[in-house]
């Protein structure tokens, strides 16, 4: 496939969504414009089943690189997932085996495929960061870890604030920079791509080409979504979107999102022109416009890529069913029970939770209704008939 140095989709490529480039935006682009084939790579550890939304932002931006014919490895992190990166953790990540890893990333090629192209002419290669990092021997660690100083790692934020709490620093965490940085060495790649968190890891990959290859290394940042105050969707949130949730899920996630997070998510998500999501921007800002109108259009945005354009509108018209007209579904879950069920163990039949504790916390939290009723009586038993509903958007009715 011949590399194209079309000026306003590398122009687009070096802007949009991006925070920084390393070395420098000039270098990048001059190497754009060569015509030469680049090779760069996404590193994802596999910390959990499901690729998310913020995942798409550098999946994104490793399908612009393919569209112009540079080579994108998609690497899986299956050797550093054990490891745990520190990155914005007040304490050490609970190290996960060989198998839990291997298990989270089973699906992750098959949901990164909804953004990049696997097959083609020039095709996304899969790699797994154990073919090298696992075979590495003593002296070869020593050596990769010659290039760094114990102060340039205690001057990463997460670990200034632990010593100033007096919480540990375990050394393992001090070698996952290093074995982050060493792939790109392994690969022999020119240039990296990875969000705004993950920069000090990047560049620790980018002073070790330097030292290991000789090779200037470029390094893209890319904005991560958040809203201007910083707060970021999250699994706390319970807003986060993974590439396998439903088109309904998508939906109603984004409609719960902060005004905040609404052009950052037009930018970062959407192929929606840049012009027009300056002039969004602007429209917000002046008040011209119901900012749940556009949060409503970015929603359909964004689950017409992952589910098409007819299921986006459908979605939408069921979330507006719902909350608009505070109507139940008119089609609603059936699920079959023997008998009455006391509402703890009906949560976990109707796979509303995961266990009785989660059941428990489901309704201290307030979130469970029994016909249309906040259910408080943990002990309550609920009979045939009845609607379930978890929050706002799941429901269930029982049968026998």
């Amino acid at each position: 496939m011949a590399v194209s140095t079309d000026p306003q989709k590398i122009e687009e490529l070096l802007t949009r969504g991006v925070e920084h480039v390393y070395p420098s935006p000039e270098f990048l682009e001059s190497r754009l414009k060569e015509g030469k084939p680049l090779s760069l790579y996404l590193g994802i550890d596999p910390t959990g089943p499901d690729l998310h939304i913020g995942h798409s932002i550098q999946l994104r931006k490793l399908r612009q690189f393919q569209d112009l014919g540079h080579k994108v490895i998609l690497l899986i992190g299956d050797f550093t997932g054990m490891i745990g990166d520190p990155t914005d953790k007040s304490a050490a990540r609970k190290r996960l085996t060989r198998e839990e890893v291997l298990k989270n990333a089973e699906h992750y090629k098959q949901q990164a495929s909804k953004i990049l192209d696997f097959g083609g002419k020039n095709p996304v290669e899969l790699k797994y960061n154990s073919e090298w990092l696992s075979k590495l021997n003593f002296n070869e660690v020593i050596e990769v870890a010659a290039h760094f100083t114990v102060q340039q790692m205690l001057e990463r934020d997460m670990f200034e604030n632990r010593m100033k709490e007096g919480k540990p620093i375990h050394l393992h965490e001090f070698l996952y920079p290093l074995m982050q940085g060493y792939d790109c060495v392994a690969m022999d790649v020119d240039g990296e791509v990875g969000g705004n968190d993950q920069t000090f890891n990047m560049l620790a990959g980018r002073d070790l080409m330097k030292a290991m290859r000789g090779k200037e290394k470029f390094v893209i940042t890319d904005k991560l979504l958040a809203d201007p105050t910083g707060k970021k969707m999250g699994k706390s949130e319970g807003n986060m979107i993974t590439l396998a949730d439903s088109s309904d899920e998508m939906f109603g996630k984004v409609m719960s999102w902060t005004d905040g997070m609404i052009v950052g998510g037009f930018e970062l998500l959407t192929d929606v022109p840049m012009d027009e999501v300056v002039a969004i921007s602007k429209s917000l800002i002046r008040e011209e416009v119901n900012p749940r109108d556009l949060k409503a259009r970015l929603a359909r945005k964004i689950v017409g890529f992952y589910h098409g354009d007819k299921e986006a509108q459908a979605a939408s018209d069921r979330f507006d069913q719902l909350f608009q007209k505070k109507e139940t579904p008119e089609e609603i879950q059936e699920v079959r029970v023997k008998g009455s069920m006391k509402i703890l163990d009906l949560l976990v039949e109707v796979s509303f939770a995961s266990s009785k504790t989660d059941a428990r916390r489901l309704i201290d939290g307030g979130g469970v209704k029994v016909n249309d009723v906040v259910v408080e009586d943990q002990e309550r038993v609920v009979d045939s008939g009845a609607l379930i509903q978890k929050g706002k958007r799941y429901f269930v009715r029982v049968t026998k």
